[in-house]
């Protein structure tokens, strides 16, 4: 179970810009609906019209990117690949009540918005630099060791639950039918983000509340407060 969420100081000093989002719920289950919620957002990305790349969202995160050294078109933030497949599809694949949600809310805000099953998870997050031990693992079951210097999302066995910040997440963490406790992330880069990330974490704990019958309060991370503990 996990006891705090931070991001290491690397990460602020060398992306000031950047806000983060945290939401930590409990009572989650599969046998409800977010049809309404999902609709509502995905709504207002088919209506923006235009390509991902021209949001300013997903342009601070392809700054990112290349800033650590990948190609941002061959490594994308997650916002930014489920965009590229909600305008070539029309629709996202539903997984779980709970990602179908978070997913369309990130279609809407173009920011990348990640789930984790607390239960898999050692201790605490921290948002940090590899150092190269880490262990990650992918949706078909492989293991990987990210390089050192990638962002990865790590708690204290060194186990990583994301690569290459905003990427990809770890299999291991997924949420599952039995998934009771998550941890919700969000993160931003760019101009308005700070705005942008509140409207998002606020819609988000409303609708899980309203949805789950739980209470579910977001905090906004910055880097004079960059840890919350639970």
């Amino acid at each position: 179970m996990i006891g705090h969420f931070e991001h290491q100081a690397q990460l602020w000093r060398d992306f000031p810009s950047l806000v983060p989002g945290v939401l930590r719920v409990d009572g989650i289950t599969p046998d409800v609906s977010v049809d309404e919620h999902v609709a509502a957002h995905s709504a207002v990305a088919a209506q923006r019209g235009g390509t991902e790349s021209e949001l300013p969202a997903i342009q601070a995160w392809r700054r990112a990117f290349g800033a650590m050294g990948l190609k941002p078109t061959q490594y994308r933030c997650a916002s930014e690949s489920l965009l590229r497949r909600f305008r070539k599809e029309g629709s996202l694949p539903r997984l779980h009540p709970l990602i179908d949600l978070c997913n369309a809310a990130s279609l809407e805000y173009a920011i990348p918005v990640a789930v984790f099953d607390v239960s898999r998870i050692a201790g605490h997050v921290e948002v940090r630099y590899a150092t190269g031990h880490e262990v990650y693992t992918t949706f078909g079951g492989d293991d990987e060791h990210p390089a050192a210097g990638e962002v990865v999302f790590a708690d204290a066995s060194e186990r990583a639950h994301a690569r290459r910040w905003t990427n990809r997440q770890s299999g291991h963490s997924a949420v599952r039918a039995d998934t009771g406790s998550v941890l919700i992330v969000a993160e931003a880069l760019h101009d308005g983000a700070s705005a942008d990330v509140e409207r998002l974490m606020s819609t988000l704990a409303d609708e899980v509340a309203a949805v789950w019958s739980v209470e579910a309060k977001a905090v906004i991370l910055s880097e004079s407060s960059p840890r919350v503990d639970f």
